[in-house]
């Protein structure tokens, strides 16, 4: 997830009054990640996020690294941590940086970006009304974002290493850094690992060219576009405050064997908003038949690229082209690994039967939101 000010409003869970000076919640813990529940993996992106976290925290002992700190947070929503430390003058921020740069790089091996990645650790506030207090000299705390958005506590540290179980649904009266992903980054990067994972394997071949001079070279191209779409429903852990989505468009390719087209939805970030897009979903040209399935997902901090794409290239391989448009959603979802369920879901909603000539309103089969759709057509220039 990003760490834009609603999602890190609905992570604090409580929208917080810049002038309220509310006592810190919690209790004082061990000096150790996660102290107040089951410590993650260390190399899982939560608890790379935690370590690093607490060695953030630690660092702002030196008055002169906190100051840069609390500069770079006034000065914008977030900054990126490789960048922060990579330029800082003060010797904590320095003697920082080569941890940074690893935990960025265990990131990506986590989510299974690889080394293309580049940095994706950022930080900010947990909250924009926290700006005065911070700005006014208090000691700020420092936490890894959440990564279970149903818990009700989270650890928080302090300069001397200290953990502070925070509750989610009360302010802290104390400034809080949060650590977290550079979720649009993170798509994106991951929707290429998919991509690149799916061509090897000749999944997501594009249609042959249509020769110069035809009918089909001069037409353009037919597709489906997205005019409008809500997700609905805030039950959904992943989708409370500003998420990071993506589609997986499937059907049978022209050379009538399966085919995954990735969308990224960079703007579909906030549940019970409807957003206005139109945006090509599906580009006719790639299928051989006229219906196409779309999967909705979320990024969702632990999200794995390269097992997500190798199980969807394991189970499209096993499917063949019988002569007749087969739905392929629930096979791309049979495919999603274990993982994916447990804790905070990815998988958003799913429409089936998409139509070149569809249009009005789809309902997801999930019931967790909608969109509407309409025919649209790409002339060539």
């Amino acid at each position: 997830m990003s760490t834009s000010t609603s999602l890190r409003t609905a992570l604090i869970g409580v929208t917080l009054a810049a002038t309220a000076l509310i006592p810190l919640q919690g209790t004082a813990l061990a000096a150790q990640p996660g102290a107040n529940t089951a410590a993650p993996s260390a190399s899982s992106v939560a608890g790379i996020e935690d370590t690093t976290a607490l060695a953030l925290a630690r660092s702002l002992a030196d008055p002169a690294w906190s100051r840069e700190v609390r500069r770079a947070a006034l000065a914008a929503d977030s900054v990126g941590l490789g960048e922060l430390t990579g330029g800082a003058t003060a010797a904590a921020g320095q003697g920082l940086a080569a941890r940074i740069a690893g935990a960025d790089r265990g990131i990506a091996a986590a989510k299974g970006l690889g080394d293309g990645a580049g940095p994706l650790l950022r930080l900010g506030l947990a909250d924009a009304s926290m700006r005065n207090r911070l700005a006014s000299g208090s000691a700020p705390l420092v936490a890894a974002a959440p990564s279970d958005d149903d818990a009700s506590t989270f650890t928080a540290y302090d300069s001397r290493g200290v953990a502070h179980e925070l509750s989610s649904d009360r302010a802290p009266g104390r400034p809080v850094y949060l650590v977290d992903v550079d979720g649009s980054k993170a798509v994106a990067e991951g929707l290429k690992v998919i991509d690149r994972a799916l061509e090897s394997k000749g999944l997501n071949t594009p249609a042959p060219a249509a020769g110069p001079g035809t009918l089909a070279a001069a037409s353009g191209i037919d597709t489906t576009r997205i005019d409008s779409v809500r997700i609905t429903d805030v039950k959904e852990p992943g989708i409370k405050g500003d998420a990071e989505i993506f589609t997986l468009v499937t059907g049978f390719g022209k050379d009538g064997k399966p085919r995954v087209d990735t969308v990224e939805m960079p703007y579909l970030n906030k549940a019970d908003t409807t957003y206005y897009p139109s945006q090509v979903l599906v580009n006719w040209s790639n299928y051989k038949y006229n219906m196409a399935d779309a999967v909705m997902m979320e990024d969702d901090g632990d999200t794995n690229y390269q097992a997500l794409a190798k199980a969807i290239v394991t189970v499209l391989l096993t499917i063949t082209d019988q002569g007749a448009y087969i739905p392929l959603a629930d096979a791309l979802l049979d495919a999603v690994p274990t993982s994916w369920w447990t804790d905070d879901p990815d998988y958003v909603d799913s429409w089936y039967t998409l139509a070149k000539a569809g249009s009005g309103k789809r309902d997801g089969a999930a019931g967790n939101g909608w969109m509407s759709v309409s025919p649209y057509h790409v002339s060539e220039l």
